[in-house]
This record gives C-alpha cells, sequence and structure tokens, in this order.
C-alpha cells in the first residue's frame, strides 16, 4: 500500500518570505515551481527582445515592457515571463495583481525551464487572459508563437507581433536577437 503525497501549498504572499537566492519563485494554483538563475546567454537574447518591444511600444507611451513581469492572480498564482508587456494605462505604480490586461508574455527557453514553460505555464499564460505567448529558444534559433486555440507558428526569421487595440506591428528580427550566441 502507498502512502498519499502530500504536496504543500503556496500563496501569493508567501513568495515575499522565499530568499533572494537568484532562483525564481513562481505560483501555479498555489504550487510552487521554482527555477534556477538564467544563464548569461538566456538575458542577453531577453534584453534585445526587450529592447525592440520597448522601442516600439514604451517609448511612445502605449505601453509598458516588464522584463521579467508578474501575472498575479491572488492568492495562489504568480507567474513571471521573462519579458511582460502591458497597457500603459496600468500606471508604473501598478500592483501586478491590479493588472488585468496583458498583451505578450515572452519565455526564454532554459534547460531546467523548458518543460514548465512549454507544457505547463503556456496554458495558464492563456487561461489568466494572455492573448500571445513566445518560446524562444536560442539554442535551436526560432521561437514558437501561441496563441489560444491555435497551432503554434514557429519563426526563425523576423517576428511581427500585432499590438493588441493599435494599428501598429513590432518587426523584431531573430538573427539580432541571436548573435553571437552559436
Amino acid at each position: 500500500m502507498g502512502m498519499a503525497v502530500s504536496i504543500p501549498r503556496y500563496t501569493v504572499d508567501d513568495l515575499d518570505r522565499f530568499p533572494d537566492d537568484g532562483n525564481r519563485y513562481e505560483l501555479l494554483d498555489g504550487v510552487l515551481l521554482v527555477t534556477p538563475a538564467p544563464s548569461a546567454a538566456h538575458q542577453i537574447v531577453a534584453s534585445r527582445i526587450h529592447v525592440r518591444l520597448a522601442v516600439a511600444v514604451q517609448n511612445p507611451g502605449y505601453a509598458y515592457v516588464t522584463g521579467p513581469g508578474a501575472v498575479v492572480v491572488p492568492p495562489l498564482t504568480q507567474l513571471q515571463p521573462d519579458i511582460l508587456v502591458y497597457p500603459a494605462r496600468f500606471g508604473p505604480r501598478t500592483d501586478w495583481a491590479k493588472v488585468t490586461e496583458h498583451w505578450l508574455a515572452v519565455e526564454v527557453l532554459s534547460l531546467s525551464s523548458r518543460v514548465y514553460d512549454r507544457d505547463v505555464k503556456r496554458g495558464a499564460y492563456f487561461a489568466l487572459g494572455v492573448p500571445e505567448l513566445w518560446l524562444v529558444d536560442w539554442r535551436a534559433r526560432s521561437v514558437e508563437v501561441w496563441r489560444p486555440g491555435r497551432a503554434p507558428e514557429e519563426v526563425r526569421d523576423v517576428i511581427r507581433w500585432r499590438v493588441p487595440a493599435l494599428d501598429l506591428v513590432v518587426p523584431i528580427d531573430l538573427s539580432e536577437a541571436f548573435e553571437g550566441l552559436d
């Protein structure tokens, strides 16, 4: 006869008590997801994409681009995409839990996070109302563009992101994002 395993459940408030040790602590329906600090290559790719998005939508005042950001639904869910874009009507001092609209989440895949990002967090982002998710695989030099109810689109050259609620398309050249990471 086997023993039942009890998995501890946490709240968003509990995350404040976790150590500042470089790991990323996230919650999905109370279940703790822990990933180690990202590699330099991971951060370089994230920062290159972040800059291109910020120039296109943050500098003109349409949206904020954060890295990482937080998609929070208290008390049991807080996901932290590597990059999060949300409308500027939520000011920079708005608590994450009060940001109720998210335009884009970007996850740069790491060896330690790819299963969570692809198989667990993807569906959670959609359930939380995020309309588009990019899974960036710098090793494969590609991005999977996911939208709810649609098959993923694999992009290897230029992503053309259509900004919600705006007549704006933001091109991001992946050769620039992945430059020097061979």
